[in-house]
């Protein structure tokens, strides 16, 4: 159990060790999944992929942080959270590293399947450690740290990759995919130095996600609303643009919807103590997150790209306030196991949704369609908000 008998918080300084260790994992979150998309035209010519081929190399890892959180939860379970981080990160480096030697497409594939599962088991890992790394009064701050790390591997995988990284390594992306891949190994053996959760579990506590918890099935499908919007918008943002006759716009576009979660996560370093727990907050952020959406496919030119962004802005604030909860509400030990049933139905849906508004859009041939469905599974689950119950549980309570 964690040790909360001292009732004065810590200096800043005393946790900064700690919150460069979460910042950095939680860049891992992200990079190894967003340095796909600009190294794709390099592996589609070498490999000879296929354009079904070249998407599942970003759309696949995201399936999997679906399919791996129980895997994750079950490791906390009998690991511990230190423990199973370091062996996700460890997973996933090795992982996203074997596609920099993937000798074919196959291959390939089945490297990027395991970096993705390795993703999947840090995503409930993170929120697990919390509790024994940090304080009650420091929960919500350890949250928005290394969201903020989450979100910036989005921008500098995305962003950085290809301008800065790709002519360093003489246009190799195989070299490309080794370099951010590696470093991951010094990461996972540094979570060790904090002198904190050294020890496994004593006992075998449950690992599955409790179905009967209200919280589990209504925050996982309101995470869906966050990630199905963002990952889907990001997704048909090209096809859009070039709908409307503003594809010259697609660069200076996704740079605004990208670089917009950083600066929401940076807003939430700052007020997480204050905003974390709130509900109002969550209904608002999830409100503007559905009208940005819409004035995307209702406006045209930079006013849609200016709506689209600010759609992302507050997406990743309604990520982080989501993301944050399990610690704070579950049970003792408790919120591996919320957080692992969370992720579960939330990027279930966020690889669902999508793909199914992409189905509409190919029947029909109007890409509008395919952010209409994403905008039709966000106001069914929008009343979910009022029937959050977002007291913390209590300590005794069976997890």
């Amino acid at each position: 159990m964690t040790n909360t008998t001292t009732n004065a918080p810590p200096p800043p300084a005393a946790l900064l060790p700690v919150a460069v260790l979460l910042w950095l994992a939680g860049l891992y979150l992200r990079v190894p999944i967003l340095v796909a998309p600009p190294l794709a035209p390099f592996i589609s010519s070498d490999l000879g992929l296929n354009q079904t081929l070249t998407g599942a190399l970003t759309t696949l890892p995201i399936l999997m942080l679906a399919i791996g959180a129980m895997p994750g939860s079950l490791s906390i379970s009998r690991l511990g959270p230190r423990n199973t981080l370091v062996l996700a990160m460890a997973i996933m480096a090795l992982g996203s590293a074997a596609r920099g030697l993937a000798p074919e497409i196959i291959t390939l594939l089945i490297a990027s399947a395991v970096m993705g599962l390795g993703i999947a088991m840090m995503q409930p890992a993170l929120p697990a450690l919390l509790p024994r790394w940090l304080q009650p009064y420091h929960v919500a701050m350890g949250t928005a740290v290394y969201m903020n790390g989450m979100l910036m591997g989005e921008f500098i995988g995305a962003g950085v990759t290809l301008p800065l990284l790709v002519p360093l390594l003489d246009g190799s992306w195989r070299l490309t995919l080794l370099a951010w891949s590696l470093p991951a190994l010094a990461v996972a053996g540094a979570l060790f130095l904090p002198k904190r959760d050294l020890a496994r579990p004593t006992k075998r506590a449950a690992w599955l996600p409790d179905w009967s918890n209200p919280l589990t099935l209504k925050l996982g499908l309101l995470l869906g609303l966050s990630a199905s919007m963002f990952f889907g918008l990001n997704a048909y943002m090209g096809n859009l643009l070039a709908q409307t006759g503003h594809f010259d716009k697609l660069s200076q576009a996704l740079f605004c919807y990208n670089i917009a979660q950083v600066f929401a996560s940076l807003l939430m370093l700052k007020t997480a103590r204050q905003w974390v727990g709130r509900r109002d907050l969550i209904a608002v952020m999830a409100v503007i997150s559905v009208l940005g959406t819409i004035g995307a496919i209702a406006l045209e030119g930079w006013w849609a790209i200016a709506s689209a962004t600010l759609m992302s802005f507050v997406a990743g604030i309604l990520l982080i306030l989501l993301v944050a909860l399990p610690p704070l509400v579950a049970a003792a030990g408790g919120a591996g196991r919320l957080s692992a049933g969370t992720f579960l139905v939330g990027y279930t849906v966020a690889f669902t949704v999508p793909m199914l508004g992409g189905a509409v859009s190919d029947v029909t041939g109007d890409v509008r369609h395919s952010i209409m469905v994403m905008i039709g599974y966000s106001l069914l689950v929008l009343p979910l908000i009022r029937t959050l119950d977002l007291a913390p549980a209590r300590a005794d309570a069976k997890t």
